[in-house]
């Protein structure tokens, strides 16, 4: 199967009502802010949704959530070990096949890139620190307007020990975003495509993951329907390099509040401009 044959750039636009979309643990876990207001998801985080969703549709992922694990294995360096090819290549210290075969193996690692960094026994050097760089780049989401963050306040009724001193009516705290309208684009290279083996089809698969980004996602911070993809933008240029920038392209989709304060996603518009050579294929929420 041959390798990605042209350039692709795509655009995702979400809502979020009512949830915590990404919580940052160095401030309570609030949602995340910019420094100006907008509401943020982590790169890291839309990366972990992405994974989520290629292994519900039967992909082979390298880093899987613990609750999640579909192999038995229970860390990275395990599930790694437990690839003979592997550990033949790294006795061998064939580090350039060791990422060859990786990328084979799990798709995350030959779209997003990995870095195969593991302590080795008593002896020095027996350990392996190989890196890969993956083809698919992702940009954090921020909100297309200042995020409105709610902070309520919770009980627990039950005691989590037998014979807790405390009352059982322990009181927390729950932060959301009432509404919010994000956005995060992406590309993906195809000279980078090239050195982990990253299809066409691979390709196809990541649209489709995109498009279902939230399904199976649900918890107590984002209810069942609380987070929706409203719109994703696909670009497949005409050669390798692309036809224009990313940036450019990126910036061609615009998303513009109709209101002063914007409460569902129809207060917003959203327009594509044309770019030449270049014609988008374009996903909409029924």
């Amino acid at each position: 199967m041959s390798t990605l044959s042209r350039k692709i750039d795509f655009t995702v636009i979400f809502t979020v009502q009512n949830a915590n979309p990404n919580g940052d643990p160095l401030n309570g876990n609030r949602p995340r802010e910019t420094g100006d207001g907008l509401g943020e998801v982590s790169d890291v985080c839309i990366k972990r949704k992405l994974r989520n969703r290629l292994q519900d549709m039967g992909e082979r992922i390298f880093v899987q959530s613990d609750d999640r694990c579909d192999d038995g294995f229970n860390s990275l360096r395990e599930r790694a070990k437990g690839q003979e090819v592997l550990n033949r290549l790294e006795r061998e210290k064939k580090s350039r096949d060791y990422a060859q075969e990786a990328c084979k193996l799990w798709y995350d690692v030959r779209a997003f890139g990995q870095l195969f960094a593991f302590k080795g026994g008593e002896r020095s050097g027996e350990g392996v620190s190989i890196g890969v760089r993956g083809p698919v780049s992702i940009h954090p989401a921020i909100s297309v307007h200042p995020i409105e963050i709610e902070s309520i306040q919770i009980t627990k009724s039950v005691n989590s020990e037998p014979n807790e001193k405390r009352s059982s009516d322990t009181m927390g705290t729950k932060h959301r975003v009432s509404f919010g309208v994000y956005r995060f684009d992406g590309s993906i290279n195809c000279q980078l495509a090239e050195k982990t083996g990253f299809t066409d089809e691979d390709a196809q698969k990541l649209k489709q993951a995109l498009i279902t980004l939230f399904e199976n996602d649900a918890s107590s911070a984002r209810p069942e329907g609380s987070m929706e993809v409203k719109k994703v933008v696909w670009w497949e240029h005409s050669c390798k390099s692309g036809d224009h920038p990313s940036a450019k392209v990126h910036r061609a989709v615009k998303v513009i509040p109709k209101t002063d304060s914007p409460k569902r996603f129809e207060d917003f518009k959203v327009t594509i401009e044309p770019l030449k050579g270049l014609s988008p294929d374009v996903w909409d929420a029924q």
